[in-house]
């Protein structure tokens, strides 16, 4: 058993949401503040030449934009040698949710992922999973891509082609690639939020759910693959 919200009348109810709704809309207008900042950054210029690897070997990163002005690149943990099973949980719930890139094009801006691990493996992940976003392995340039940073980390960077000159313009890590992930957010709008056990919940609440690198996974496995073992699809990436 849980412990549950104090029961209200519903002009009670109303007059909390409104005094919640107010904090709600600060939230919004510092997350366009932040929106606004970001739009003003520095850019740093990169090698339009450092080349990842495709279906079809060796590609420049000027060639990733796929003739667009913008690039969104992510740059997915990899696991060398092992299953589907034990590959990045964290990675595979944000890919997850990228089911629809259509809005993003008519904003010239392409999303592609950047394994940090061998393409043809990596690749096969891909399809196990029945994604359909670009696809490449960035082995070849990772340290020059990601230099000063943590190479085998989750990383969104954004980048600027201006003719044939590339530029990164920002990058996140860690909580920051929470931005990709709807489920989160929708759980958030819920009584019990999360189910985590770092939130701050009332005593009582559900928690159980572990925040110890393995809490997006369910009976051993990143959770959304279970779906694509039940159709029949192998994780052997080998």
């Amino acid at each position: 058993m849980t412990s549950l919200p104090p029961a209200v009348d519903r002009a009670t109810f109303d007059a909390e949401v409104a005094r919640l709704r107010a904090r709600e809309k600060a939230h919004t207008r510092e997350g366009d503040a932040l929106a606004a900042q970001r739009r003003r950054l520095p850019m740093v210029e990169v090698d339009p030449a450092l080349t990842v690897t495709g279906p079809d070997g060796p590609v420049p990163l000027l060639d990733v934009f796929e003739g667009r002005r913008q690039l969104i690149a992510y740059y997915f943990m990899w696991r060398p040698g092992e299953p589907a099973a034990d590959q990045c949980e964290g990675c595979t719930w944000c890919n997850t949710h990228v089911a629809e890139l259509a809005y993003l094009h008519t904003r010239n801006i392409t999303y592609a992922v950047f394994a940090q691990g061998p393409y043809p493996e990596s690749r096969r992940y891909r399809d196990f999973m029945g994604w359909t976003m670009p696809w490449y392995s960035a082995l070849p340039s990772l340290d020059r891509l990601l230099v000063g940073r943590e190479v085998g980390m989750m990383h969104l960077v954004c980048y600027l082609r201006e003719g044939d000159r590339v530029f990164e313009t920002y990058w996140t890590t860690r909580r920051g690639v929470e931005i990709m992930d709807n489920s989160y957010s929708l759980m958030d709008l819920t009584v019990f939020g999360r189910q985590e056990t770092h939130e701050d919940s009332p005593d009582g609440w559900p928690q159980p759910w572990p925040v110890d690198g393995a809490f997006h996974r369910l009976d051993g496995r990143p959770i959304a693959q279970w779906s694509r073992l039940a159709a029949g699809r192998s994780d052997a990436l080998r």
